[in-house]
Parts: C-alpha cells; sequence; structure tokens
C-alpha cells in the first residue's frame, strides 16, 4: 500500500521515535479513559519485542506553543506503565539536553515518554527546525497516531521526511480498515451520513456519491433534503439556505449511479426531551408544531434491505437524536443489523467519527463492526477524499 510496516525496519538497538496519540481525557489529574494508551500497547510491544527503545511523541490539548502546566503529559505516566507493563520513563521537553540524557540513559525494555509537542509553537506549523531536532533524538521515526494524521505538524510530518519512516500497528490497522471500505472496497457499497448540518459535510458527500453506490442520509441533514423536495418539516432542525445545494448533491448522485436514500417515515414530537410524547408519520406529513427527530420503522425497514444488498458499509453519523429516547431507535435498529450482517460475513463494516462510535456503543454493538474509527476529523477527512498529510509523508 506504499508505507512501510514495523516488520518491515530493522529496531534491535535503535531509538525509534514514535508518534501515538494518548490525547486522554483527564478527571482531577488521573485519566479517566484509558482507550487511546491501550491502543498503542501492540506497537510499542513489538517495538520492545524487536530490540528497539521506543520513545513516545505526543501533544495534549492546545496550549498553542506555549509551556501550560496543566497540559504536561507527565501524570499519564502510571496509566502508561499500567497498560505497557514497563518501566516508563520521562523527558521534560521533547528536544534539546533534556531529551538527549534521558534517551541517552534509557535501559533496554524501557520506555521513554517526551514532554508535549505543542509547548513548542513550531509544532502546529510543521518547523523544519523542530522536526530535525525531534528526528536527531531517535534512528526510526514510527506514526502510530492516524487520528492527528490530517495535521501537517512536525511529529506528524515533519519527521517522517527525515529518519527512515513505517506505519504503527494502529495506523497500519486503520489505513487497512479504510482502503477495504473505499480504496478497492467489495461492491456494492453503501455509505451511512448523519448528523446535524448538510453545511459541515459538503465535501463528504460530494465524494461519497462519486465512490459508493447507495448513500443514507439521517440525522438533521436529512431534513433539508426534505426541503429541498418541496416538503414541510415543521420545527425540524434544517438549513433551509442550502436547498439548492442539496438539489446539486442529488443531481449528482443520479450522474453517478449512486442511488440516495431518505426517511420514507419519521418519529415526531412537540419537545426533544427524553420521552417525549411522539409518533410515526410519512416524512411528507411533519405537523407544523412538530420537529422531525428520528427515522421510522419503515424507513429502517429499507435501510436493512440495502444492508443486505450491499457488501460494504462505510458510516458516520447518526439517523436521528440519538442521545434521548425514544429518539434513538432507528439508528440502534439498523446499527444492529450491520453487526449482524458483518458477524454473518456478508459485510465489511468500517464506522467512525465521535457521534457515530458513542451511537454503536450505546446500541452494544461496536465489537461487531468490521473496524471502528476513534480518529475524529481525520476518518472525516479520509472520507472526504482529502491526503492526510501524516499518511501521506510515510509512503516515500
Amino acid at each position: 500500500m506504499g508505507w512501510k510496516t514495523l516488520d518491515e525496519i530493522e529496531m534491535r538497538g535503535r531509538v525509534v521515535l514514535v508518534r501515538v496519540d494518548i490525547n486522554v481525557p483527564m478527571e482531577n489529574g488521573q485519566v479517566s479513559d484509558a482507550t487511546r494508551i491501550e491502543k498503542i500497547v501492540p506497537t510499542v510491544r513489538d517495538i520492545l519485542a524487536k530490540g528497539g527503545k521506543p520513545v513516545l511523541l505526543a501533544h495534549f490539548g492546545r496550549p498553542k506553543g506555549k509551556v501550560v502546566p496543566e497540559m504536561s503529559l507527565a501524570p499519564l505516566l502510571p496509566e502508561l506503565e499500567k497498560a505497557l507493563g514497563v518501566p516508563v520513563r520521562f523527558a521534560e521537553d521533547c528536544i534539546g539536553g533534556p531529551a538527549k540524557r534521558a534517551v541517552q540513559a534509557m535501559a533496554a525494555g524501557e520506555v521513554l515518554l517526551l514532554e508535549n509537542t505543542r509547548f513548542h509553537e513550531g509544532e502546529e506549523k510543521n518547523d523544519a527546525q523542530l522536526a530535525a531536532s525531534m528526528a536527531a533524538l531517535g534512528e526510526v521515526y514510527v506514526n502510530d497516531a492516524f487520528s492527528a494524521a490530517h495535521r501537517a505538524h512536525a511529529s506528524t510530518e515533519g519527521i517522517a521526511h527525515i529518519l527512515p519512516a513505517a506505519a504503527g500497528r494502529l495506523m497500519q490497522a486503520e489505513l487497512k480498515a479504510l482502503e477495504a471500505a473505499l480504496g478497492s472496497p467489495q461492491r456494492p457499497v453503501v455509505a451511512v451520513v448523519g448528523g446535524a448540518k448538510v453545511s459541515t459535510k459538503l465535501d463528504l458527500l460530494g465524494n461519497l456519491v462519486a465512490r459508493v453506490d447507495h448513500l443514507v442520509i439521517g440525522g438533521g441533514m436529512a431534513n433539508t433534503f426534505l426541503v429541498a423536495q418541496g416538503i414541510d418539516v415543521g420545527r425540524s432542525l434544517a438549513e433551509r439556505d442550502m436547498a439548492d445545494t442539496a438539489r446539486a448533491i442529488i443531481a449528482r448522485a443520479a450522474d453517478k449511479g449512486c442511488a440516495i436514500h431518505l426517511p420514507v417515515d419519521v418519529v415526531v414530537a412537540r419537545a426533544f426531551a427524553e420521552g417525549a410524547p411522539s409518533e410515526v408519520l410519512p416524512a411528507n406529513a411533519c405537523p407544523a408544531d412538530a420537529m422531525i427527530l428520528d427515522a421510522g420503522p419503515k424507513t429502517v425497514a429499507e435501510i436493512s434491505r440495502t444492508f443486505e444488498a450491499c457488501r460494504t458499509l462505510i458510516w458516520n453519523g447518526p439517523l436521528g437524536a440519538f442521545e434521548i429516547a425514544p429518539f434513538d431507535a432507528a439508528t440502534t435498529a439498523a446499527a444492529q443489523k450491520a453487526a449482524e450482517l458483518t458477524r454473518a460475513g456478508k459485510l465489511v463494516s468500517v464506522a467512525g467519527g465521535g457521534d457515530t462510535v458513542s451511537a454503536l456503543h450505546k446500541a452494544g454493538v461496536a465489537d461487531d463492526f468490521s473496524y471502528v474509527s476513534t480518529a475524529g476529523g481525520a476518518f472525516l477527512e479520509w472520507m472526504e477524499g482529502k491526503e492526510l498529510p501524516g499518511v501521506a509523508a510515510l509512503m516515500r
């Protein structure tokens, strides 16, 4: 696929700079969700097993090029040691004397964590001098932070042009899953795109209608498409000024042979609240004083039939206001159908984006999808067909 893996680079006795994403949530100075730390374990353990010395480069928060003590990576050490099962040392900078001395003091079997790369103004500017200073600490570069790959920063892109570079196990898994979903997928391909606004996903929709066979549109976005067809959606969330854009997307889809699926029935309520009285109506029959908050059962049945007719699914965004019952029903039912087909070996399913991941966990099926990306912005930009600088830099 144009990039090297850990299996293709000699690491014995060499210092390996590993760009990771351990930008984890914290509460009272302690890690409250260690998922991102757990995800880097296979890469770090493989480097150790190959005799390499892993030196971790990472950012935390948005210090904007200044040293902000509250955004130090030091509090992550206990959680890192727990996950990796080896001693993890810490350097108070990611370049210069403190970093050099810490690297030189590393013993076999140890891991070193360098301080927040974003404490340096040059990080987000992809400053060549900062990249060179980081690269001077090691002999090999491994990028295992797909979630930061859409940023051309010194630690995600700059170093890859200086040292022999490879993808870590998490990056490798992500890229393979994405290649299977949009690069060279088994057809037919169906994409589910939900969420609040068409305006935030124009690039995504424009790319997908040329790449997939079926496009299911849900959430507030679907309301905008209904408006574009002259349907009154009452008090529903909709971008009425985007109607022309929605019509243009429908026309482009028709030109490319992509079938667009919009709700045929909807769940409406007068209040957006837990357990609010609701009813199922045809999509063109929303009362003037009501809001569309979910897709209806006929729509879910149609989506399920589409899934059954396809071999590959890519999903970004919920079908309704999934955070509040009963408006999570369509998203949950569709997700469970996709999971069932995936378990049966009939569907390759790749999903990503914060709301999507939350919805799949809520439906109890996140582990049943072929791949669930936690990368957020990078996953979305990849779906939009954009080049990701951190990935492109590995393909030399």
